[in-house]
Parts: C-alpha cells; sequence; structure tokens
C-alpha cells in the first residue's frame, strides 16, 4: 500500500504573522533590557566625556570645565612641545620596553610549565594567578616600605649584603636609575598571572593530533615542535596578549605614583603628567583634555598597527 506523502508545507505551516511578530516584539525587549542600561552607562559615562574633552582641547579652560575662548591647537602644541608631557611619554616608552617582552615571556613560559605537569595543576595555576587579586596601590607600598626601602634592612640590601655588596638607595636618587627594578618587578609580579591564564587556555585548544603527527614525522618534542606547532597554533592568543600589555603600560598609574610620589620629576608617566597638569595647582582642563586626546590617538594607533602587522583575528595556520 502507497502511503500517501505529505508535502512540508502542508505538515509544517507558517505560524500566523500576529504571533511572529510578538516573538520578535519578545526577543527585542529582552534584549533591551539586559543591553540598555550598560549601553546608556557606556554613552553617559565614556563616550560623552570623551567627546567633551575633545571639545574642551581647543578651548582655553582653566579651573573650570566650561569653554572660556577658542585656541585652536595651541593645547596641542604646548603639549608636545619640549617639557613634562613629552618628557613622559619618553618614560612610558623605556617601560613598555621593559615591561611588555618581559611580561609576555615570563607568562608564556609559566603557561608551557603548568600545561606539561600533570599533578597539582589546579595548584600552581591558582598561586600564579593569585597576586592578580592584589591592589596595585597595596603591592607597590608592600615593594616601598619592606623590599626596597633602600635601608640597610630592608629585604633587597639584605640579600646584597649576602654578596658583599653596598645598601642601594632604589627609590630616592634618579642616576642611577635603580628605580626601574622596583617599578618593573611589581607590575610583572601582578600581571603575570592573568597573561599566564590566557595562554594556557590558548594551549587547552591546541589539537593533540597535531603533535602525534609531528612525532610520527620524526620531530622531537622541543624547541621544534614549540616553533612550528606551538606558536603559530598561539597566534590570535599572542596578539590579543600584546595589544592588553600595551594598552595597561599606557595606563600606568598606581606604582609610578605610590612608589616615587608626586614630588618626583624623573619618572612621570603620561597619565600622571595628566593628572598634575587638569587637577595640580593650574588645574588647567583645556591642556589636560589635548594630552588626553593625544594619549588616546597614540593607544588606536598602536592598537591598530599591531593588528594589521600580526594579523589580529585571522585563523590560525
Amino acid at each position: 500500500m502507497v502511503t500517501p506523502q505529505t508535502s512540508p508545507a502542508t505538515a509544517a505551516p507558517d505560524r500566523p504573522r500576529p504571533v511572529r511578530r510578538r516573538r520578535a516584539r519578545s526577543q527585542a525587549l529582552v534584549f533591551w533590557l539586559f543591553v540598555g542600561p550598560f549601553a546608556v552607562g557606556l554613552l553617559i559615562f565614556v563616550y560623552v566625556p570623551i567627546l567633551w574633552s575633545l571639545w574642551l582641547s581647543f578651548y582655553d579652560s582653566q579651573s573650570t570645565v566650561t569653554p572660556t575662548e577658542f585656541v585652536g591647537l595651541r593645547n596641542y602644541q604646548d603639549m608636545l612641545s619640549s617639557g613634562p608631557f613629552r618628557e613622559s611619554l619618553i618614560t612610558f616608552t623605556l617601560f613598555a620596553a621593559f615591561i611588555v617582552p618581559l611580561t609576555f615571556a615570563a607568562s608564556l613560559g609559566l603557561a608551557l610549565m603548568v600545561h606539561r605537569i600533570r599533578f597539582a595543576q589546579a595548584f600552581f595555576r591558582s598561586v600564579f594567578f593569585l597576586p592578580t587579586a592584589c591592589s596595585y596601590v597595596v603591592a607597590s607600598l608592600i615593594w616601598k616600605l619592606s623590599i626596597f626601602n633602600g635601608v640597610r634592612f630592608g629585604l633587597a640590601n639584605t640579600v646584597l649584603e649576602v654578596f658583599g655588596q653596598d645598601p642601594i638607595p632604589w627609590l630616592s636618587v634618579a642616576q642611577p636609575p635603580w628605580y626601574w627594578f622596583p617599578i618593573i618587578s611589581v607590575r610583572l609580579w601582578l600581571q603575570v598571572g592573568f597573561y599566564m591564564i590566557l595562554f594556557l587556555a590558548g594551549l587547552q585548544r591546541i589539537p593533540r593530533e597535531l603533535y602525534e603527527a609531528a612525532w610520527v614525522d620524526g620531530a622531537s618534542p622541543g624547541w621544534k615542535t614549540f616553533r612550528h606547532i606551538t606558536l603559530p597554533q598561539l597566534r590570535n592568543t599572542s596578539v590579543a596578549v600584546l595589544l592588553l600589555l600595551f594598552i595597561a603600560a599606557y595606563q600606568a598609574f598606581d606604582e609610578f605614583y605610590n612608589l616615587l610620589g608626586n614630588v618626583v620629576n624623573y619618572a612621570r608617566t603620561p597619565l600622571q603628567q595628566l593628572y598634575i597638569t587638569a587637577l595640580g595647582a593650574s588645574q588647567d582642563y583645556g591642556r589636560g583634555s589635548a594630552g588626553a586626546m593625544i594619549l588616546s590617538l597614540l593607544i588606536i594607533f598602536v592598537t591598530l598597527f599591531q593588528g594589521k602587522l600580526f594579523g589580529f583575528g585571522k585563523p590560525a595556520e
């Protein structure tokens, strides 16, 4: 007996239009209930201040956030001429030249070691990640008062004394620039665990079949498999880590402010200098806004250049 075939149109008739419209409206309502407060907060607390700072940067406005006299690009010329803000950009460049490659290498090395061990992996992952939960202010004060305090009984000078070296005033002199050791080490200790977690997530996504195929072809575990398999598979993670490290370096403030104080003028970051310009004795919001715009453009330029250079977002080879 031949069973009569039912056409798809008769088997699954379209839902009535009013029902579909109600469902679409319900989904849109749920979407805006979740996203709406975040979008409004983003608009009010992020984009409006950015646009207001851009507007303010073309005006002379001291001790007031209301634009008074239009000065064109004069605030930008003043900030980019020889002065504290340009010196702070040089300080940042030195800081980024040390902290970005050091953090990248240390976090990748830790992730490779933690990924390989077969026991207590969760313990080591937690131990290395724990400093990320510590405040920059608290860590800076510990570094300043206990480890690099510059007196004979400080931890760093005690270690030097064991090797027959004289105590070093780590934070109180500009030459030689010993202050870079506390600044670099506290930033490294605080953030290396976070980037280790990102690399661990990337390592766990690499198919094990790639390594097994390489071993069948005669490649031995070690540098060759790391160079030809692990590193290319981690390309997107590596680019993301580099982007975050550069942005974090541009935003460095807490460790400089708490380790060196506000009176030291030989190592100020751009944010620290903008803080002094806009909220110091002069309260020059026009120049402070111009400096903030310059810093934002630098971050955007470096981010886009890195993404273009390393092919951020492209699939792994």
